[in-house]
């Protein structure tokens, strides 16, 4: 009979992640033992939402929190909380996703999660939508050079009838561009910290004045800070 030491499950389980299927194969025996055994020790067994979340994320998560520590950093994350609270889609609770047409904001929001949440790259996507005058290609094109995107990271365009939604469309004529990050935790952490922030938005300013003073020494003007924290046109 096998007979597993509760050091063993909590080495795969716990610490591997390792699945109760994948454990059960490994030892050659049945899941049904497996769960005996989890259930004889008191290992709580994981949530079907966290047994998917680490199936799809077998490395670990695909992003850090670089916690800011100077007054740039702190900047940039505030704007990019500002900006998802704004231009964000909250609905979606699986993952982070902002469209705008205005490639500068786009920028700026990548720049957020690449510095402050340090994002897997390879799991970036992008959704386009265009409208029946405007060339799909083009408009593709003018995406992927605007950030310095490959096309493989776009989902198909979505294409829209001219004159449908009026005035948009003039304000729009490169289309409308969306990021998707699809990680729940991602998303989870940006709404959370943005709740934190309009929660306490008084202790956070003497906060913001501290952190001033500890790196600069002095204030300083929040246009130099926009100037280096929005990114320019690549081009």
């Amino acid at each position: 009979m096998l007979i597993l030491t509760k050091n063993i499950l909590e080495k795969e389980y716990c610490n591997n992640k390792k699945s109760v299927a994948e454990i059960a194969k490994f030892f050659n025996c049945s899941q049904h033992k497996i769960n005996y055994w989890l259930g004889k020790y008191h290992i709580p067994k994981r949530k079907i939402s966290e047994a998917m979340y680490i199936k799809w994320n077998p490395r670990g998560d695909p992003f850090a929190f670089n916690n800011p520590q100077t007054l740039d950093k702190a900047f940039l994350w505030g704007l990019g909380l500002g900006l998802f609270w704004g231009e964000g889609n909250k609905k979606n609770t699986d993952s982070v996703r902002l469209g705008n047409v205005d490639p500068g904001l786009i920028r700026t929001f990548l720049k957020f999660l690449d510095e402050i949440y340090t994002i897997d790259h390879a799991r970036l996507r992008f959704g386009l939508q265009t409208f029946t005058d405007i060339g799909e290609n083009a408009a593709v094109a003018y995406w992927c050079r605007e950030l310095r995107a490959n096309r493989r990271q776009f989902y198909k365009v979505t294409v829209t009838r001219s004159g449908s939604l009026g005035t948009y469309r003039e304000k729009s004529k490169h289309g409308v561009l969306t990021i998707y990050f699809h990680n729940k935790k991602l998303r989870d952490s940006i709404v959370n910290a943005i709740g934190e922030l309009g929660s306490g938005s008084i202790r956070k300013s003497a906060i913001l004045a501290q952190l001033v003073e500890r790196v600069h020494g002095r204030s300083q003007k929040i246009s130099a800070l926009w100037d280096r924290n929005v990114p320019s046109n690549p081009e």
